[in-house]
């Protein structure tokens, strides 16, 4: 005979996610939206990986781990979106257990990578400004496949680390998700045990995964405004403030939507607001990024008409 522990541990085989929309009428609203906010997501960031590919101009360290963000940002969308289209398409909303955990895990791996890419990518800017006659060295091919390397290793350490903690709690109902997709937030409210010690955890590597880089990222931009107002030429000033201009609105959007959701698990109960900030961390924010990227940079603009064009990169 089972014990009650592995009772509960069993008794939730799947979870119901209720999606973005209980109105039937919505529905195909909601999918023809989102299907196009895929494709023009997918689109974009997979023509800037083209363009940095193609053009010599562009095979720079800034440009290197742009390209890997846009993979990312590719991974990101790939992991929630398409299975919330054929949800809708179905109209089937349960996923198995197994599912849930594994979208959770590829979310966490592919947004923690996002986290320390963002920091490599403040790093550069602090060397290319700050240190320029040394640049060359400091961020060499090696350095960067090592950053991007190191990125991935504490990504997947932090998502298995949590995907491994929520396995270990009880689920013993309700199975209903106001969500549409599975993420930390919506297990927790869920689970029949405590989940005190997985919000330590989160709270703790959270720090690590987010704060360390967010304390960094700072940093160096206080380093590169110092060094910046300290140009006498005002157009020299400019020209070195639109370099760090994109990155600075990504890194905005990227942790102000990331740390609404993630740091506010002692409230009651999760709310429909909590949908919005998932659109922005699932959607927006891969959406934005090679428009940010894009609109004032011409180096990027031409080699993106001439991807697009079909004509060969320039010499």
């Amino acid at each position: 005979m089972k014990s009650k522990f592995e009772y509960n541990r069993t008794a939730i085989t799947e979870f119901i996610l209720l999606g973005l929309v209980e109105t039937p009428d919505l529905r195909p609203v909601v999918f023809v939206v989102f299907l196009l906010s895929y494709l023009l997501t997918v689109g974009g960031n997979l023509s800037i990986l083209a363009a940095i590919l193609v053009e010599t101009k562009l095979h720079t360290p800034m440009y290197f781990f742009l390209g890997n963000l846009s993979v990312l940002d590719v991974g990101c969308i790939t992991v929630t979106i398409p299975s919330m289209l054929a949800r809708l398409l179905s109209h089937k909303r349960t996923v198995p257990y197994g599912a849930c955990l594994t979208q959770l895990f590829f979310f966490h791996l592919l947004v923690g990578v996002d986290c320390f890419l963002l920091t490599a990518m403040a790093y550069d800017r602090f060397l290319a400004i700050c240190q320029p006659l040394t640049y060359s060295t400091r961020m060499s091919q090696t350095v960067q496949r090592i950053l991007v390397a190191v990125s991935w290793a504490l990504a997947f350490t932090n998502a298995l680390t949590h995907t491994v903690a929520i396995s270990t709690l009880n689920f013993c109902g309700p199975n209903v998700i106001n969500h549409f997709y599975c993420d930390l937030p919506q297990l927790f409210q869920l689970s029949c045990s405590s989940t005190q010690l997985n919000e330590l955890l989160l709270f703790a590597v959270g720090f690590i995964m987010a704060g360390t880089p967010l304390a960094l990222i700072v940093t160096s931009y206080a380093h590169v405004t110092a060094a910046v107002l300290r140009i006498r030429s005002a157009e020299g000033r400019k020209k070195a403030f639109s370099t760090c201009g994109s990155h600075l609105t990504v890194v905005a959007i990227f942790y102000g939507s990331g740390i609404f959701n993630y740091m506010r698990l002692g409230s009651a109960k999760l709310s429909d607001k909590d949908k919005a900030f998932g659109i922005f961390n699932t959607v927006i924010n891969p959406m934005l990024n090679p428009i940010i990227y894009s609109l004032r940079n011409p180096d990027v603009q031409g080699a993106l008409w001439r991807v697009l064009m079909g004509r060969r990169p320039l010499a």
